[in-house]
């Protein structure tokens, strides 16, 4: 049994990517993995000062809900990180994060396997591949990390648009690899 965290960066209410992230979730726990689903709706998180003091402490001198998630995030097995589309990259609120988990950066963190669970308005296969290269680049930071695998629900954009998407299959089947 492996810790998944699974953590959705839209701050919109019964949005796309946010089923991706349930449908992923319902395969790891299915597989009988322990399942935590963290949305970033609703979460204080500022943005990282770069004062580097994490480095040595491993800890955050900001006090808002990113060291939480952080903590989170060294304790779990696999990470899948769920995000909308914006302009052809991640969302603002999933980068941020991303650059918030600096912390973990000189730790033993326990996460190996990394998911990208994306949708977006526009179709085209080649719409995610800022957004994997982007979370790509954090990944590179973590030497025992790899990029396990990527899921993309293209041609969605309102609400629920994602209902009978093959890409919620597709989540849910990836969920059961973990």
């Amino acid at each position: 049994m492996k810790k998944v965290l699974i953590i959705s960066s839209s701050l919109r209410r019964g949005s796309n990517s946010d089923a991706l992230a349930e449908a992923f979730a319902r395969g790891a726990a299915e597989a009988g993995n322990e399942v935590e689903h963290v949305s970033l709706k609703g979460k204080d998180l500022r943005f990282c000062m770069g004062c580097l003091a994490c480095q040595k402490t491993q800890k955050c001198v900001i006090a808002d809900d990113a060291p939480a998630i952080v903590e989170k995030m060294y304790a779990a097995d696999a990470i899948a990180f769920a995000t909308p589309i914006y302009y052809y990259e991640l969302s603002g609120q999933l980068k941020t994060l991303l650059d918030r988990s600096n912390p973990l950066y000189t730790t033993d963190y326990h996460f190996r396997d990394i998911y990208l669970l994306t949708s977006a308005a526009e179709g085209e296969p080649q719409v995610p591949a800022r957004a994997v290269a982007g979370l790509g680049g954090w990944i590179e930071c973590f030497e025992q990390a790899r990029l396990a695998g990527t899921v993309f629900a293209g041609g969605v954009n309102g609400p629920g648009e994602i209902e009978g998407h093959k890409a919620l299959a597709e989540a849910y089947e990836m969920g059961k690899t973990v």
